[in-house]
């Protein structure tokens, strides 16, 4: 009890000093927390449900980002041939893409979840593998984006002029966090699930059919990067390596909040984000925003390895 009072007061120090760190930032630079705010929700947005197949099915997928270039490129093409409006796509992606997390679950995700860490990730590498190769034939690697004025929509307050679409990414990730949060906790199936997650064996006993909770949340997990990918693509060029690097972003967000933290997931997302914009806003250092982003990874995981040493001992 003592470990995870120190722990929620450490949590409480560190949202304040974001807090500070913001607004700090807000004074000097208002742009770069702008877009830090939004480029940040976007990848809590995305890590979301690879955080729910991690904390519950205990499987890194390293197809997550695979399974968001699709959905975008389903967006994009009911876009183009029927004139669909790529967020109202969303909901026949969600139906779509849970009947193929369901079937990519049952066919090979299945076999693997007693196989050690390894063949687990070889197997959902190859199917990254097999998706990029798949748009690749498909579409080819000519890169595309639908045309949306309102995508495009800004406004000027005092002498800062920004987009205020992007906080849609921002928006849409506070309301996945709120509604999974509510969903495993207010509910008969969420419960079941963190049960699973928590003790398999021991949810097997008390009668939870733990393969259909699996094939559930895996489901439900690529059903919405599925349907993420629709409000992707209303702001992002496709093309059929575009999901890789948010794979290795939404399990770095993973790692630094901990596996079943989701609402770290945001909090740290946003953190990443504001750094990335930091970086940019200076041309000196424009290209190192990815060396940023995994460079804050390793010193927040060897800060909290050092802490918990000190604390255990």
């Amino acid at each position: 009890m003592r470990l995870v009072g120190l722990l929620r007061g450490r949590r409480s120090i560190l949202g304040v000093l974001f807090l500070i760190v913001a607004g700090g930032l807000a004074w000097w630079k208002p742009l770069v927390v702008i877009e830090g705010v939004q480029q940040g929700g976007l990848y809590a947005l995305i890590a979301l449900p690879m955080a729910l197949i991690l904390g519950i099915v205990g499987i890194i997928n390293l197809a997550h980002g695979e399974f968001l270039m699709l959905g975008s490129y389903f967006a994009f093409w009911l876009w183009y041939h029927l004139k669909w409006d790529p967020i109202l796509t969303m909901i026949p992606a969600f139906v779509v893409f849970a009947i193929l997390g369901g079937v990519t679950f049952s066919s090979t995700i299945r076999r693997v979840l007693k196989a050690p860490e390894l063949i687990q990730l070889l197997l959902t590498y190859g199917l990254a593998l097999m998706a990029m190769e798949m748009a690749n034939l498909l579409w080819t690697s000519r890169p595309y984006k639908p045309f949306l004025r309102y995508s495009f929509t800004s406004v000027t307050l005092g002498s800062v002029r920004f987009g205020i679409f992007p906080f849609v990414y921002t928006g849409g990730a506070l309301l996945l966090l709120l509604g999974l949060l509510l969903f495993l906790r207010r509910t008969r199936t969420g419960h079941a699930a963190l049960a699973v997650g928590q003790n398999p064996r021991g949810a097997s006993l008390v009668g939870i059919d733990v393969q259909r909770t699996y094939l559930m949340v895996f489901s439900l997990a690529i059903a919405l990067v599925g349907a993420i990918g629709g409000l992707y693509v209303t702001r992002h060029v496709i093309f059929p390596q575009a999901g890789s690097p948010y794979t290795m972003k939404s399990f770095c967000l993973i790692a630094m909040a901990g596996i079943g933290n989701l609402p770290g997931i945001l909090w740290g997302g946003l953190t990443l984000g504001l750094a990335e914009a930091f970086v940019k806003s200076f041309p000196q250092t424009y290209g190192w925003a990815d060396v940023v982003f995994f460079a804050v990874l390793v010193s927040v995981i060897m800060t909290r390895s050092y802490r918990l040493r000190r604390l255990w001992t």
